[in-house]
């Protein structure tokens, strides 16, 4: 059914064949739910500059009235790793030298992907006063938390140069470390979008996802190195975050990637993706309800 709006013809002009309609109610089925969550992607992607401009304000609001503002991120990461790095480089009786800058990238990063996850399931209920009010697509509050998310790790690359540049570690370039950025990049967006519509059904998901963190946290490789483990690393690629962390750091760190990282890594993106995008399509049209 169509709810039609009928306004008389101006002076002069050609009487109208069809009124137009206002809105749309027909229920979505089939083939429909895939092709409005794809026009959902879309038309948030069209509107990047905006969401951009949106994770810019967010920034800016959450650190008003600060004085160093969101570099107190910056220095609580460099305190945080002097203090972790001299200890458990002394406890599993590894070389300074080659433990810091490898314990410096690793925090950088699992920073970002546990921040990502977290403020993920918050995304669509934080913006349910921009949903209720206005038409926009669910995507751009999805883009909105990733580049807040992608602004806030920015302010910790200086602490990750300093320890490069105070070991004297220099980067092996890799033609892969774009391709692993740009994984990164796209995986951040859809754990978020993934997230934020679990988030906005259930609202025990952010303890969940925040109490799993926690556990990942001492199960990946973050603190201590895959070489550790005499036996069994390959059941490190079940889990998702060590693979996806690996493809990044290994280049940085100098270490070597073993030929089942990459394959791995794609996998769980692509899985990932896959499950985001079919339960974005199902769910998309009852997220309004749910916020």
């Amino acid at each position: 059914m169509d709810t039609m709006q009928n306004s008389p013809p101006a002076d002069g002009a050609p009487p109208l064949s069809r009124p137009e309609p206002v809105l749309h109610l027909v229920p979505e089925k089939g083939v429909s739910y895939f092709r409005h969550a794809w026009q959902d992607l879309v038309d948030g992607l069209k509107q990047a500059r905006l969401g951009c401009t949106l994770g810019w304000l967010d920034i800016k609001l959450r650190y008003r009235g600060s004085i160093l503002g969101p570099f107190w991120l910056t220095a609580s990461t460099a305190i945080m790793i002097a203090a972790m790095g001299v200890l458990y480089a002394y406890l599993m009786r590894m070389d300074v030298h080659e433990y810091l800058p490898f314990l410096t990238f690793s925090l950088v990063l699992w920073g970002f992907a546990s921040s990502t996850l977290q403020e993920g399931c918050r995304t669509f209920t934080s913006a349910a006063g921009l949903i209720h009010s206005a038409r926009m697509p669910y995507t751009l509050h999805v883009l909105r938390a990733t580049v807040r998310n992608w602004l806030t790790v920015a302010h910790n690359i200086p602490v990750v140069a300093v320890v490069f540049l105070w070991f004297h570690v220099t980067p092996a370039w890799s033609w892969t470390l774009p391709i692993a950025l740009v994984v990164w990049v796209l995986d951040s967006f859809i754990a978020t979008l993934l997230l934020a519509i679990l988030g906005a059904r259930f609202r025990d998901v952010p303890p969940i996802v925040a109490s799993t963190m926690q556990i990942l946290f001492f199960v990946t490789p973050v603190l201590w190195k895959p070489a550790l483990m005499s036996i069994g690393q390959n059941w490190l690629l079940l889990d998702p975050m060590f693979p996806l962390m690996e493809i990044l750091r290994a280049p940085l760190t100098g270490d070597v990637l073993k030929a089942a990282i990459w394959p791995a890594a794609l996998g769980w993106s692509a899985g990932l993706a896959v499950l985001t995008f079919l339960l974005f399509a199902r769910m998309r049209a009852r997220l309004a309800y749910w916020v």
